[in-house]
């Protein structure tokens, strides 16, 4: 059987983060821009899942292979479940200037409880389909811990410390995306017959 599955996305760290623990399982993944698939999908969605299988189909029309997309982000209770579907775009620039406006607008705020989500999208040519989520609950820190990581990672404090100090096996364990590629794993298992 064809293990080999097309990770839709041009985020470094999170193509880091799914080879990783997908190849521990003992499938090949290769990026879309490894197999010559450039552009990237208008994420429209109202929720993860429907930004998740947006991401995941437009790669898989152009390369007619299983096609892995993660869409996550941070949920953060005091600001109503911000910035939620829209953590890659709360702020134009860099993932500095993310937590920068993240930080600003958490001032004075005592209860910063949050969560990190994954949804998890794979699509087969076939016309399968699995779809899975994962959460990791922590809170939000008064400034950056450390500088592993990518993202929200150093303001992110889970049961571990902070995603920024934490290794890559670490954080694996523990967090959204780890939490969601598990169940991917299991559900793939499942349907190993049909796939």
């Amino acid at each position: 059987m064809e293990k080999t599955l097309v990770i839709a996305s041009n985020n470094k760290g999170k193509i880091a983060e799914i080879k990783r623990i997908v190849e521990k399982a003992g499938w090949n993944t290769v990026s879309a821009k490894e197999i010559g698939i450039d552009g990237e999908a208008e994420e429209n969605g109202k929720s993860f899942e429907e930004n998740a299988e947006i991401k995941a189909r437009y790669v898989m029309k152009r390369c007619k292979t299983a096609t892995i997309a993660d869409d996550s982000g941070l949920c953060v209770d005091a600001l109503n479940g911000a910035p939620g579907i829209y953590s890659a775009r709360y702020a134009p620039g860099t993932d500095d200037d993310r937590i920068d406006k993240l930080l600003s607008e958490l001032r004075g705020v005592e209860d910063r409880t949050a969560r990190f989500v994954s949804v998890i999208c794979c699509l087969f040519p076939n016309g399968e389909k699995i779809v899975v989520r994962g959460e990791c609950e922590g809170e939000i820190a008064f400034e950056r811990h450390g500088t592993g990581g990518f993202g929200y990672d150093p303001i992110f404090i889970s049961e571990l410390g902070a995603f920024g100090e934490l290794t890559a096996e670490q954080k694996d364990s523990i967090s959204h995306r780890g939490k969601a590629l598990e169940k991917f794993k299991e559900e793939f298992l499942k349907r190993n017959d049909t796939l």
